[in-house]
């Protein structure tokens, strides 16, 4: 009988450890995956492309060009939003505070793009609290560059 509870509560312990292993295991602490949707990215993010050299066939140039651009995206939380840009090719301005619509979208593991009505596109990587983003041109062919975009305000 004795016998018999010390394997009894051998196997409860040796269960319970097992247990909390696996659940170590599973569940590390720090560290989640990220998830976000649309409403991720809400507000107004201010953003800005340096100097940068675009190559044809680019808005149009023949020939590799320096361009810039600084504005702000205002994003609705459901993939549509405002584009406001100032844009500079070749040392002369070509758009000054210029509203264009824009739509978006958000994967669940923070990825996705942002397309300019008649003009870029953009690969984005979100930070799941939506402060901010990563963008990196995708189109047209020969447009360049890549920018970090940060919430100035929830509207």
């Amino acid at each position: 009988m004795r016998r018999t509870l010390c394997r009894n509560a051998f196997m409860r312990a040796a269960l319970g450890t097992g247990m909390f292993i696996t659940m170590l295991l599973t569940v590390s602490p720090g560290y989640t995956q990220p998830f976000c949707t649309m409403k991720t990215l809400n507000g107004r993010y201010l953003f800005s492309f340096g100097d940068v050299t675009l190559v044809p066939p680019a808005f149009g140039i023949t020939a590799p060009t320096p361009g810039a651009a600084a504005g702000f995206h205002i994003l609705y939380g459901d993939g549509t939003g405002t584009d406001i840009v100032t844009f500079r090719l070749g040392g002369v301005t070509v758009l000054t505070n210029e509203e264009h619509v824009l739509s978006y979208t958000v994967n669940a593991n923070c990825t996705g793009s942002i397309t300019v009505a008649g003009g870029p596109s953009f690969g984005i990587f979100v930070a799941p609290n939506g402060e901010s983003y990563a963008l990196i041109s995708t189109a047209p062919p020969g447009n360049g560059g890549s920018a970090t975009a940060q919430r100035v305000s929830n509207k």
